[in-house]
């Protein structure tokens, strides 16, 4: 028997012994992926996943579409879900979300500093995390250069003795989040009887309706070369020309109508997605979501509000943006229980 190699077995058996289990454990060092479905106008600082990120944590996003088609695939995948978490289902695709049960409950330490008025889910298997409101933009130098009086409300966007034909252009609520919202806003002004009589009043006004945001604000627009002065967007907006101008000014070329509830107020939600694996990264990368460092990112990002109070808005933001004190309301109980059918008659009102 060879005694040198018994005693080198055992002398290294006693090292082992003595070493820390994590240095020895098969899991040491394994990267772990945490993967976060979104809609495509997700957007963060680079700097700020970092914050998240560690040597052994990674952060992948999947942008799945516009959040109606991204809420489609998380109820399509909910038995083998594509991620962990899902960001970006917000307050008109809410009830839908919740009956397919696709996420898990999860009470973050955070939830106590969000205000009541942005937690729709009292079992907090959607969380709140920011919040911006759809309404009507209007190209300021067109106004005052054909003297004409601004639309205070959505009656005055429908007179012909205010606002003349032809000058208004809105997305298709069945194609369009932000289309949606505007007639949600028409329903929760007029109410479901009186909203399609409405309608007919800006079609006799020649509404020119497209079937996308990007395309009625970056080419129907008059401030963007169009011919359409007036344009259903965001509260954000003003700030988001300042931003972006190609040289720089010190006012936005365009403001918003708030008046008359003619503002719709989306808040977006995020869940842990049922069956994730990932359970533990899923509930800090929601912390983290709602930490002053996410939320104080997301204005410049995304132009969106945060709902921590704590986070602060940058200043051109916080300038530029105006809120609206009232809003349209409708629940999302009932834009789940009548959406399709509300965009069905509005399509044969509107579009036949």
């Amino acid at each position: 028997m060879d005694y040198k190699y018994i005693s080198m077995f055992i002398l290294l058996a006693l090292l082992a012994a003595c070493l820390p289990a994590q240095t020895i454990s098969p899991e040491m060092g394994k990267l772990r992926t945490l993967t976060v479905m979104t809609h495509d106008s997700f957007a963060i600082s680079e700097d700020v996943i970092q914050a998240f990120e560690t040597e052994t944590v990674k952060v992948k996003f999947l942008k799945a579409g516009d959040t109606g088609t991204a809420l489609n695939k998380a109820i399509l995948s909910k038995d083998n879900p594509l991620a962990d978490v899902f960001y970006g289902v917000d307050n008109t695709y809410l009830s839908r979300a919740l009956s397919e049960e696709i996420f898990e409950s999860y009470t973050s330490p955070m939830v106590e500093t969000i205000p009541m008025e942005f937690k729709l889910d009292e079992q907090l298997r959607a969380i709140p995390v920011d919040f911006g409101d759809v309404c009507i933009n209007y190209d300021v130098g067109y106004f005052e250069t054909n003297n004409l009086p601004v639309p205070r409300n959505l009656d005055d966007l429908a007179n012909p003795e205010i606002l003349p034909a032809n000058l208004l252009v809105v997305q298709n609520p069945a194609t369009s989040s932000p289309g949606l919202a505007f007639m949600l806003t028409t329903i929760g002004v007029y109410g479901e009887q009186g909203y399609l009589d409405y309608w007919q009043r800006l079609v006799a006004q020649g509404v020119l309706v497209i079937n996308d945001w990007e395309t009625a604000y970056y080419t129907e627009f008059s401030v963007h070369g169009g011919t359409r002065p007036v344009v259903v967007s965001y509260a954000s907006s003003p700030p988001a020309e300042v931003i972006f101008a190609e040289a720089p000014i010190e006012q936005p070329p365009t403001s918003v109508i708030t008046g008359g509830r003619s503002c719709f107020r989306q808040i977006e939600f995020v869940g842990i997605l049922k069956g994730t694996a990932n359970r533990d990264l899923a509930e800090k990368w929601i912390d983290f979501m709602l930490s002053t460092t996410f939320q104080q990112d997301m204005p410049m990002q995304m132009f969106v509000f945060p709902v921590n109070p704590a986070a602060q808005l940058p200043e051109l933001f916080a300038k530029h943006t105006i809120i609206p004190e009232v809003t349209a309301q409708v629940s999302p109980q009932q834009i789940s229980a009548y959406r399709e059918q509300w965009i069905k008659d509005w399509t044969e009102t509107v579009l036949r």
